[in-house]
């Protein structure tokens, strides 16, 4: 009996200390994940404040027209900019240093997009090497979100394609393109028909004509857009949509011969399905 009760009884202390290696390992793993989702969050707000500043630094005016005088002498090809601005359309200057930000902030911003009205205020990257990059890592490298609005390189970086896409996150927020689900809103939609991009050379005024649910498949790795005859069935198919959460303005021709923009986003609830906004290029040259 005096045997089996010392077995018991070491028996005992072996599980009672194997429980509290057990309870320290716990600990020590929870403080660790608290760690870890701590600095996750201190990161992602400091990726956040990051690109607020940005944009707080590209101050946002309504451009004047200036009067020019009559010349007979010499005519001029019209400005585009200009002939938009005629006909109504407001064209918003900003004030982007590129040289600057690619030397100081990231050398592959090569844009920047803006909609008005929207918390969409963003420089533009593409990652040379990895599509994915700029999916799971930050303005400065960092990984985690909320990440970047960026393209891929099936996509040149002047917006000559026949369809040029743009991704972001849909965040919690309502930063990076979780703005693009107000344009389920059909009155949203209507007020705001506009997305400028900005690059190093030009201003690029796209006229919003699709906003919709989508599939998550690739569009450019899916479609030809080169191919005139695909391009124009992609858009008799959005043209023709007709959906619950699909607006369209269809007063605004778009054909296989103009460029298009595509705005790409996830959506909460649906981990299959994509947002998507589209619009078309009015100033091409």
């Amino acid at each position: 009996m005096e045997n089996i009760t010392e077995s018991t009884m070491e028996t005992m202390e072996n599980k009672k200390k194997a429980a509290f290696v057990l309870c320290v390992c716990f600990l020590i793993g929870a403080l660790v994940s608290g760690i870890i989702f701590i600095k996750q969050i201190v990161d992602r707000e400091s990726a956040e404040k990051q690109l607020e500043q940005l944009a707080e630094n590209t101050e946002v005016t309504e451009e004047i027209q200036e009067e020019k005088a009559d010349t007979a002498e010499e005519e001029k090809e019209p400005d585009l900019l200009e002939a938009l601005r005629e006909a109504g359309i407001p064209i918003p200057e900003k004030e982007i240093d590129f040289a600057d930000l690619q030397e100081n902030t990231n050398a592959d911003i090569y844009a920047w997009i803006y909609i008005p009205d929207s918390m969409i205020d963003y420089p533009v990257l593409q990652h040379p090497a990895d599509n994915n990059y700029y999916l799971t890592h930050n303005l400065d490298g960092s990984e985690g979100y909320p990440g970047c609005i960026y393209s891929e390189n099936y996509n040149t970086k002047d917006f000559t394609d026949p369809n040029t896409v743009l991704y972001g996150h849909n965040m919690k927020k309502g930063t990076m393109f979780a703005g693009l689900h107000k344009f389920e809103d059909s009155q949203y939609f209507e007020e705001h028909p506009y997305v400028y991009i900005y690059t190093p050379e030009k201003l690029l005024v796209y006229e919003i004509f699709a906003a919709y649910e989508f599939t998550d498949e690739h569009l450019l790795y899916n479609y030809d857009f080169t191919n005139e005859v695909i391009f124009q069935d992609y858009l008799d198919d959005i043209l023709n949509t007709r959906s619950m959460n699909c607006n369209l303005r269809e007063d605004v021709e778009v054909t296989a011969a103009d460029k298009i923009l595509t705005l790409s986003t996830c959506i909460s609830t649906k981990p299959d399905n994509r947002y998507l906004v589209q619009g078309v290029l009015l100033n091409e040259d």
